[in-house]
């Protein structure tokens, strides 16, 4: 930041980029930021599927029994989804695997 002038448009992304740190060590989210940096920038970052289900129903039994955990990828009939945690109960959000997308960088 001291490079850059201040009010700069890269002074400014300097200043975004320090509140999202601040943002993300405040709400105690670090894992949370370290899994996204891995996933998204690490070229030797491998997305592990948890489990497999052949309907999106089998998949609803085991999310109610509560083996599922925030952030588990899993593959439901070749499609891939990851568990998410919502106030009071996780549910399942549309994830693409690599293999969905072209690249197959999953490790199953």
């Amino acid at each position: 930041m001291e490079q850059a002038p201040k009010g700069s448009r890269e002074w400014k992304a300097f200043e975004a980029a320090a509140f999202c740190l601040l943002y993300v060590q405040e709400h105690d989210k670090l894992e949370d930021f370290a899994h996204y940096y891995r996933e998204r920038l690490d070229p030797n970052f491998k997305i592990k599927v948890e489990r497999d289900f052949g309907t999106r129903a089998e998949a609803e039994v085991w999310l109610k029994s509560g083996e599922a955990l925030h952030r588990m990828q899993i593959r439901i009939d070749g499609k891939g989804f990851l568990v998410v945690q919502l106030p009071g109960r996780l549910t399942l959000m549309n994830n693409p695997l690599p293999e969905e997308l072209g690249t197959d960088d999953s490790e199953d």
